[in-house]
């Protein structure tokens, strides 16, 4: 097993956090990312903020420069990279527009409400906006969804979105390369989404397979 290079992408990358349950992903994701000096646009869904309350006891902040502050903050990492918050209802950012050049988007943690209004072609707030731009314009998007177990329903919206061109990485670790704390389950999932991408910033065990003189499983 070897460990990853941080290799951060030359065009912003689209952060999106919806409400459901996990924001830990988001947090660790945004902290990697910006410790590889990437550019990050970052857009919370109305609901995160009621899940920061249900989960962690944290409110959210409204305005945009304070947000940038809270998530970096959460990431720990006051400084590197860049960031740039957007509120959720502000349809007219740069992000809501294929005119706006960006190395895709990832959606983590992305509830099943957002699957569904996705695989339908809505778009209620600049989230949603920015992920459908993403595939309209043949752009890389990454779906991490996070529920269990999931209804025919929920799984014909994923399809519907991977017949239409997003990669699906279910929120679910490997333990192959030996996780010791939540962090290290939670790496897995965020290294996995984000190879998607050709983003290579979380250090990371990867499976090399067997050597020739280990038994066979």
């Amino acid at each position: 097993m070897s460990q990853s290079l941080p290799i951060s992408p030359t065009l912003p990358l689209i952060l999106g956090v919806t409400g459901a349950s996990g924001l830990i992903y988001a947090v660790r994701a945004l902290k990697h990312l910006l410790e590889a000096d990437s550019c990050i646009e970052l857009v919370a869904s109305k609901s995160t903020y009621m899940v920061w309350q249900a989960e962690e006891k944290i409110r959210m902040p409204v305005e945009a420069v304070q947000q940038e502050q809270f998530w970096r903050q959460q990431a720990g990492v006051p400084t590197a990279g860049k960031l740039r918050c957007h509120p959720w209802g502000d349809v007219g950012a740069n992000i809501a527009s294929g005119s706006f050049r960006t190395a895709g988007m990832v959606v983590m943690p992305c509830s099943m409400s957002t699957v569904g209004k996705l695989a339908a072609g809505l778009s209620s707030d600049l989230l949603e906006r920015a992920a459908d731009v993403q595939l309209k314009e043949g752009r890389k998007l990454v779906i991490v969804p996070r529920e269990t177990p999931f209804s025919l329903i929920h799984l014909r919206n994923l399809t519907t979105l991977a017949e239409a061109g997003a990669r699906i990485v279910p929120a679910i670790p490997a333990w192959y390369h030996k996780p010791q704390t939540i962090e290290d389950l939670v790496d897995f999932v965020v290294a996995r989404a984000l190879d998607q991408l050709d983003i290579t910033c979380v250090p990371l065990s990867r499976w090399e397979g067997h050597h020739p003189s280990s038994p066979p499983l």
